[in-house]
């Protein structure tokens, strides 16, 4: 049976500052992401398997993605969790409850990076991340290879 690639697309609107950068993106700006969650593996053969024919169920590929990425992350606004800005973070958590605070300057490729080891984590066996691809614009876009990561 062939290796076949099975694409799924999400949105999710979200915030965010680049603590530190030199440009207009170190204040608070938000995007309206799409993110497209690529998968791999070989659809079912047994005939008596409900799944037959499938490499996996898109529900489920809904489920994790929407549980790991887009439940977190949409409207929310994500910050990175430096020291500098811990005073400004309790500040906003006080008013606003959906503060995201991540290890990371949280641009679109380091988004990405974290996107990745959540979804690969959850997939079921046989079945493998392929590629992410996250537009923080229309015309601006990120990539993920699994094959760039081993």
């Amino acid at each position: 049976m062939s290796v076949i690639r099975l694409t799924k697309e999400f949105s999710f609107e979200a915030a965010h500052a680049l603590d530190g950068y030199d440009g207009p993106c170190r204040e608070i700006h938000g995007h309206s992401y799409r993110l497209f969650v690529t998968v791999k593996g070989r659809p079912e053969a047994g005939d008596r398997d409900p799944k037959c024919g499938m490499v996996m169920d898109f529900g489920i590929l809904k489920r994790i993605v929407n549980e790991e990425v887009v439940s977190r992350f949409d409207h929310a606004l994500v910050l990175r969790a430096s020291r500098r800005n811990a005073p400004l973070r309790a500040q906003l958590a006080e008013r606003f409850a959906n503060i995201v605070a991540v290890d990371y300057q949280p641009t679109c490729e380091n988004m990405l990076g974290d996107f990745a080891g959540r979804i690969a984590r959850r997939l079921p066996a046989g079945v493998e991340l392929y590629s992410l691809k996250l537009h923080e614009t229309a015309t601006s876009f990120a990539e993920w290879f699994a094959e760039d990561n081993l």
